[in-house]
């Protein structure tokens, strides 16, 4: 990229997204704790004044329950012959599933293939707010009794491997005989495959279920997985699929959704890891809530889907679902073809132009020389190369607009002492010089800003690549977390508590960059554009500190290219006195002025001698 007067222009800009982007990020979640801090406690003191109130007509009620319940007769519950909660394990090439008879469900997941901070294997689904449960009736009386099947013992655990591989799980619960009603909880495990098939069998439904509805709950918490807690935070979102639209929240902004029909899917996705949960006949509506824990407790976020699905009448009533507890590895979830892979953030919101430009060029082209060099730094350079090839015609025709506006510094140099301080009459004067010499003033900034796409792209993809978390390169342990070998010891504002070496060395190469590409233009008398060139950098220093080390690594790696490129273009490829001939040739064509340019000078005109007029006037006054 080319930083003359324009170039820089159009790097500003953005620089500015970028800024604006943590700027505006960093206030909503801060506003989002503060909203929910407040919420909560006046949540506390509505319940507690509503409990002061009807506790004595509470006690009058409960005892009047246990009067009725002593009365009945035709009270049956489902038959438990054990209390004890026990593990069994189903595991294959990539996760190790540990289910529990407590509910008849998943206790824990561990991915083989990845580590977490405590260098074992990373843990989905882990914790105590986690779990899949839904409300039965347990027992038929005059006053119904309900719980929760997350609470009941299940009997069974049997794994059996079937034909194919893939390992089965059977749970079972039933009541009394006279009453002829159980449940099935039976999961399936196939080889290579983080999706796990979940199926309930529920006999009696009519009985069990009230008007045939199953309200289940499904609890999932994400713990931390990266260093840097904040970040991964930020990078954090819940998602669905609602009658075959996907939508997205990130856990910052608000706190709960309401979903109304034909919900495919619902689950959360921290940086690289998912937990999501599916009805392969849909969920006819739900709610889905969330909230962010303190950082002491190490954990993202706590999620909670209360959600509903109609029951067949026919009995065995049988239900589809699956739940998927892995990477949130781009080709993995789309291979489902259910939607998965669109909550991987490759391009989102305001940002969701330069998805295409991840999917079908910065991925395919990285994962090829990932999968050459089996380096990611390494396969970062290529790629640095590669999208500097790429955008080489943008970055000539920028360096290009740089020569010939140096060619005509001398011209602007006279201008400048013939006219001073007055700024409208250089404005007026230095366009006409660029009209006859057939130079376009923007011809810098354009491709600069055309730029702007695939540095968003990148900013995505550094993000969200699943390769880059935990590849050691160079110095940095994680290219997809900051490198800090510099560490104070001690938070310094705005820096945090290290400095990274990837992050100082792109910024002090953009500085370089700045220097050269000011010293090939003509000296600026704004102030703001002769000095933002170098103070950006600095800028840069405090708002990449804390972005993932790979990101850094390709703009060091950028930045040399392009001092390079700029060194050779400039003084080997482009040459200076063709450029002045061209210059000359242009200014002997006859010129034709656009509208635009005509209504420009018109108005310039205008201005100027308004301007003259009042100076007359102010002379003849004194």
């Amino acid at each position: 990229m080319n930083f003359d007067r324009n170039s820089v222009i159009g790097f500003i800009l953005m620089g500015i997204l970028l800024i604006g982007y943590f700027i505006v990020t960093n206030k909503e979640q801060a506003a989002y704790q503060k909203m929910k801090a407040e919420e909560q406690k006046k949540e506390k003191a509505r319940l507690d004044s509503l409990k002061a109130k009807n506790k004595p007509l509470e006690d009058s009620i409960a005892g009047i329950q246990d009067s009725l319940f002593r009365k009945q007769n035709s009270f049956q519950k489902f038959a438990i012959a054990d209390s004890s909660e026990k593990f069994t394990v189903a595991e294959n090439n990539l996760i190790r599933v540990t289910f529990t008879n407590k509910g008849g469900q998943i206790k824990q997941v561990e991915l083989k293939q990845f580590s977490g901070q405590d260098k074992k294997p990373v843990r989905l689904a882990a914790g105590e707010h986690n779990g899949f449960s839904y409300l039965i009736n347990t027992a038929v009386s005059l006053t119904p009794e309900t719980t929760e099947t997350g609470n009941l013992f299940f009997s069974g655990s049997e794994i059996r491997t079937n034909p194919d591989s893939s390992q089965t799980i059977i749970y079972r619960i039933a009541a009394p005989d006279s009453i002829g009603t159980s449940i099935i909880h039976e999961y399936t495990i196939r080889p290579n495959d983080y999706l796990i098939d979940f199926n309930i069998k529920i006999k009696g439904a009519e009985r069990l279920l009230t008007q045939n509805i199953l309200n289940l709950t499904w609890k999932y918490t994400a713990l931390q997985q990266e260093s840097d807690l904040s970040y991964e935070k930020m990078n954090t979102q819940v998602g669905y699929v609602e009658d075959g639209s996907f939508d997205y929240h990130t856990i910052g902004r608000r706190s709960k959704v309401t979903l109304d029909k034909n919900i495919s899917w619902v689950g959360v996705r921290q940086r690289f890891f998912f937990g999501i949960l599916r009805a392969k006949d849909n969920f006819s509506s739900g709610v889905m809530q969330w909230e962010i824990p303190a950082d002491t407790t190490r954990t993202v976020v706590r999620s909670t889907a209360k959600l509903q699905i109609p029951v067949p009448t026919n009995s065995p009533a049988e239900l589809a679902f699956n739940f998927y507890f892995g990477p949130s590895d781009y080709h993995i979830l789309k291979k489902y073809g259910l939607k998965f892979e669109k909550l991987v953030n490759l391009g989102q919101g305001v940002y969701a132009f330069v998805r295409p430009i991840n999917r079908f060029i910065i991925i395919p082209i990285f994962d090829f020389f990932n999968s050459l060099l089996k380096n990611p730094g390494l396969a970062i350079v290529l790629l640095t190369f590669f999208i500097r090839l790429l955008i080489s015609p943008l970055t000539y025709s920028s360096y290009l607009s740089g020569a010939k506006m140096k060619a005509l510094r001398p011209e602007l140099d006279k201008l400048r002492e013939k006219y001073g301080e007055d700024r409208q009459a250089m404005s007026i004067e230095q366009m006409k010089l660029f009209r006859e010499a057939g130079v376009n003033p923007l011809g810098g900034c354009i491709p600069a800003l055309l730029q702007i796409p695939i540095f968003f792209a990148l900013y995505s993809f550094f993000n969200s690549e699943p390769s880059l978390r935990g590849a050691a390169f160079l110095w940095s342990k994680d290219l997809a977390a900051f490198d800090d070998p510099i560490r104070f010891g001690f938070h310094f504002p705005l820096l945090g508590s290290h400095l990274s070496l990837f992050n100082l060395l792109a910024c002090v190469t953009s500085f370089l960059i700045s220097w050269y590409s000011m010293s090939l233009t003509p000296d600026q008398s704004n102030p703001v554009l002769k000095y933002m060139p170098y103070i950006f950098p600095v800028m840069l220093l405090f708002f990449f500190n804390n972005l993932p080390s790979g990101l850094t690594w390709y703009y060091t790696v950028s930045n040399l290219m392009t001092l390079a490129l700029q060194f050779v273009i400039q003084n080997y490829i482009i040459d200076h006195d063709k450029i002045l001939a061209k210059i000359e040739e242009n200014r002997k064509k006859p010129k034709a002025k656009s509208k635009w340019q005509e209504r420009l000078e018109q108005m310039q005109e205008q201005q100027k001698k308004l301007r003259e007029m009042q100076q007359k006037a102010q002379r003849k006054g004194k």
